[in-house]
């Protein structure tokens, strides 16, 4: 699978009611748990003081990500994504066969 790193916003219309909000949200957080069961989130961060989440995904495409990954979720209708696929770094220090080297 490839990796993809996603920058996710959500912004609700006026007037959505808060026990509707509250309802997405506990869904979300419920298919966020089976997306990373299922190995295609892998990590999830929220820059400090902000409205808006930071994650690594896997899909085996950016179409299989949008369509199969990201469309399940229950706040997608509310949600900007913006997609940046990654690839392993040579210089990456916590990269495969990097741990343990002395410097």
């Amino acid at each position: 699978m490839r990796k993809f790193l996603v920058e996710l916003r959500t912004a609700f219309p006026d007037g959505t009611d808060q026990a509707e909000i509250d309802r997405l949200r506990a869904a979300e957080a419920v298919r966020a748990g089976e997306l990373a069961a299922a190995g295609h989130l892998v990590r999830l961060w929220r820059p400090v003081g902000e409205m808006r989440s930071i994650g690594l995904w896997r899909a085996a495409d950016e179409a299989e990500l949008h369509e199969k990954v990201l469309g399940t979720l229950p706040l997608h209708p509310f949600m900007t994504a913006h997609v940046t696929a990654v690839a392993s770094h040579p210089n990456d220090p916590g990269g495969p066969g990097r741990a343990g080297r002395e410097a």
